[in-house]
């Protein structure tokens, strides 16, 4: 899997494949059926399989006010599409003078002349150029000009569902907290990273040492505590979670504590990725200190037996 900045330092390896447009952030259940197709066009030309897309999105260039909170950072987006199947990715950085390209100025300075591409696969709410002025039907008329193919993969929609599901949808449902409907979403369950700091110590001193995770560049769930597992190495932990203050002790700032169950050592200043795999319970205040660690100790059972249910399935 190869990741690409430019245009201008492509290897003929990534040209004359199968080419897929977009912001593909998450990687969903939705961006899987588009790369299997993707995959499917690149054996069949006899290509790669290569995904475009744009860092920044251009909506925090033209309207940033209205960008969203990322699901994805680049690094990890290319890791996921490589899961699916695709060879690269190129994130082209997102320019005034790109966003000024008509729809027929960026086919054939990028698809054509810099990719070379054989075929494209995009969905059918696919809007390309200045203006957003280019949609399937315009991708349509260039391909069938230049001998491409072009296959519109339709939105995926879950059994007994009519929403579609989408980064929107998911984005919302983190927000809400509401991460297992996520995670059945996405082809891997929601991660985030950050760096870890010095806290309060307060964790350690009632015997459940956490990592203060800050600096995190993508959505940060809903408040409460969270079953998941956490990152180190080729290690990988489960890794109770807890978003918000900490109320019992007055305090009221936000903060993201990780607990990696069984892990010896020290993390501070080392960068940390923890995924989400069940929120437990709001954050809450205890009578006591007591009452505190009584009710972490169950929130740390809880958390090994999820983490615990996950990895039965996920090695079936």
């Amino acid at each position: 899997m190869q990741l690409y900045r430019d245009l201008d330092s492509l290897s003929t390896e990534i040209r004359s494949g199968a080419l897929t447009i977009g912001n593909f952030d998450g990687v969903h259940l939705g961006h899987a059926k588009i790369a299997q197709q993707v995959r499917k066009r690149a054996d069949q030309v006899n290509g790669p399989a290569v995904v475009f897309t744009f860092d920044p999105h251009p909506v925090r260039l033209l309207r940033p006010e209205l960008a969203p909170p990322p699901l994805t950072w680049t690094r990890r987006k290319v890791e996921l599409l490589g899961q699916l199947g695709i060879d690269a990715v190129i994130a082209y950085p997102t320019t005034p003078d790109l966003l000024q390209l008509t729809p027929d100025e960026f086919f054939q300075q990028i698809i054509v002349q810099k990719m070379a591409a054989k075929a494209m696969v995009e969905g059918p709410n696919f809007n390309f150029g200045k203006d957003r002025a280019g949609d399937v039907n315009t991708l349509k008329t260039l391909c069938q000009q230049h001998d491409m193919l072009l296959d519109i993969v339709e939105p995926l929609t879950r059994p007994g569902e009519t929403e579609y599901v989408s980064s929107s949808r998911i984005r919302r449902l983190i927000a809400q907290g509401n991460v297992e409907l996520a995670c059945e979403m996405l082809t891997q369950p929601y991660r985030i990273r950050g760096m870890v700091t010095h806290g309060a110590g307060r964790g350690a001193q009632l015997g459940f040492a956490t990592a203060n995770l800050e600096a995190v560049d993508t959505l940060v769930p809903e408040m409460g505590v969270y079953a998941g597992m956490s990152y180190r190495g080729d290690n990988v932990y489960a890794a109770a979670i807890n978003i918000g203050p900490n109320p019992t002790f007055g305090e009221k700032a936000r903060k993201i504590e990780v607990h990696l169950i069984d892990f010896q050592g020290s993390l501070y200043g080392e960068p940390l990725e923890v995924s989400f795999l069940s929120r437990l319970r709001d954050v809450t205040t205890f009578p006591d200190v007591d009452a505190l660690k009584h009710q972490l100790d169950k929130d740390i059972q809880t958390t090994i037996e999820t983490f615990q249910t996950y990895q039965s399935k996920a090695s079936r």
